[in-house]
């Protein structure tokens, strides 16, 4: 599904001084994995999420997705992709606060040419077990609830692949337990997931860790958790 060659990010800082977020990446990523990228602040591994998601472009490198060479593209191109393909669920939700849940899951549909809106928004919601708070607005939901409304979101326009950044990281134990769940459900249903953390056990949730230091990838390898 999603290769990446050599792939290095510059970033330039004050006084021209070069920062490398990503060092030399390759990667490879099939349909239906559920993978971790694990890594200490600053590691590089937001700035690979978000090469992965077209949010960042490469400074040298390829990436292929779906077969398809995208490293060159224009940026309407890679926003096209970037919305029928790929779903984002961030740490602070970033939810609309004075809209619904249902009109925040409308959202990435007002750019897309699918019809009845709103029926693909409530299904959306009824599939993270929200069906009786879709006419709340984020302050009526609970931390958990407004994460799930996220996911909604990001489910909507039905994309292939998943990106979830630090997705626990403002959540208690059992708000944390609950969306994890519910990647896992989406993984089972063929979902690609590569979610962000920092928490080694939130982690062995996935079932492949990649471990990310100084811009590097340091190991990749099965989570322990992984069924037999």
């Amino acid at each position: 599904m999603i290769e990446l060659n050599n792939i290095s990010r510059i970033f330039q800082k004050d006084g021209g001084i070069e920062v490398k977020g990503l060092d030399d990446v390759s990667l490879s990523i099939s349909k239906g994995e559920f993978i971790a990228i694990i890594g200490p602040s600053g590691s590089g591994k937001s700035t690979l999420l978000n090469t992965l998601g077209f949010l960042d472009r490469p400074t040298s490198g390829q990436y292929l997705f779906g077969g398809k060479q995208l490293s060159g593209k224009h940026t309407s191109a890679l926003a096209k992709v970037r919305n029928q393909e790929i779903g984002f669920v961030f740490q602070s939700f970033h939810l609309l606060n004075n809209v619904t849940a249902l009109e925040n899951v409308e959202l990435p549909l007002i750019y897309s040419d699918k019809k009845d809106i709103q029926k693909l928004a409530e299904a959306a919601l009824v599939s993270v077990g929200l069906e009786d708070r879709m006419d709340h607005k984020p302050n009526e939901l609970s931390g958990g609830q407004q994460q799930r409304v996220a996911i909604a979101r990001a489910l909507v326009n039905q994309p292939s692949l998943i990106l979830a950044d630090e997705p626990t990281g403002n959540l208690d134990s059992k708000s944390s337990d609950e969306i994890l769940q519910i990647f896992n459900d989406l993984n089972r249903q063929g979902k690609t997931i590569i979610m962000i953390t920092h928490e080694a056990e939130i982690a062995q949730k996935a079932k492949r860790i990649i471990r990310i230091s100084d811009g590097k990838v340091v190991s990749d390898q099965p989570s322990l958790t992984v069924e037999a």
